[in-house]
């Protein structure tokens, strides 16, 4: 069986003057990102902001990827909906990241990296004090670690462990197993998002 993709795109119209108008609040090194619905709206803006900046870097972003930048990036420009790239973007790069859609520029906040590295601390604590843990394994290509999860499941000698297999990670599925108190997630590392998740790399061995 062959699995089809089909990909979608957001139809929105791009206003020169706005986009123009914006490229004053940016400074001239900067990296624009896009997610996969947005690419052909990032290709025309990117064509705007090219006259008057230097574009380094042209990237799709995933949920999964941790994307390398140039130490003279000054900036990310962020194509794309909602915040949830452009908070762990932020939290990563250590760079200002300023996200477009429908012709606004909004600015990550400290306060929002602040509160994303809250949850993340919480999580953790709530990991250490649990006794019963899920570890969720994808079987997506590029995002399986079922090898990590089997060896991370042998040091839980003090806690009880499990192993759940999905192609689609959804963290609503939770309520469906009571007994789990944390869940370690081997998958794509924006779930930790949700407080009950802490994501293997932050587990100290």
């Amino acid at each position: 069986m062959k699995t089809l993709f089909i990909p979608t795109k957001i139809k929105s119209e791009i206003n020169k003057l706005k986009i123009l108008e914006i490229s004053k609040k940016l400074p001239k090194n900067i990296v624009i990102a896009y997610s996969i619905q947005y690419q052909n709206i990032a290709k025309k803006i990117k064509a705007i902001l090219s006259k008057k900046h230097n574009v380094s870097n042209f990237i799709q972003v995933l949920g999964c990827s941790k994307p390398k930048f140039s130490k003279k990036t000054q900036a990310i420009l962020l194509i794309s909906s909602g915040k949830f790239h452009a908070i762990s973007l932020a939290k990563q790069s250590k760079l200002p990241v300023f996200i477009l859609e429908a012709n606004k520029l909004n600015k990550i906040s400290k306060k929002q990296i602040e509160n994303l590295e809250k949850k993340q601390k919480a999580s953790y604590i709530k990991f250490l004090n649990s006794d019963k843990i899920g570890i969720l394994v994808s079987t997506k290509p590029g995002q399986e670690n079922l090898k990590k999860a089997i060896n991370q499941k042998n040091k839980l000698k003090n806690k009880k462990s499990y192993i759940f297999l999905s192609n689609q990670i959804n963290t609503n599925e939770f309520e469906n197993f009571p007994d789990i108190q944390s869940w370690i997630n081997t998958a794509c590392p924006r779930l930790d998002f949700d407080a009950r998740v802490v994501n293997i790399n932050q587990i100290k061995s």
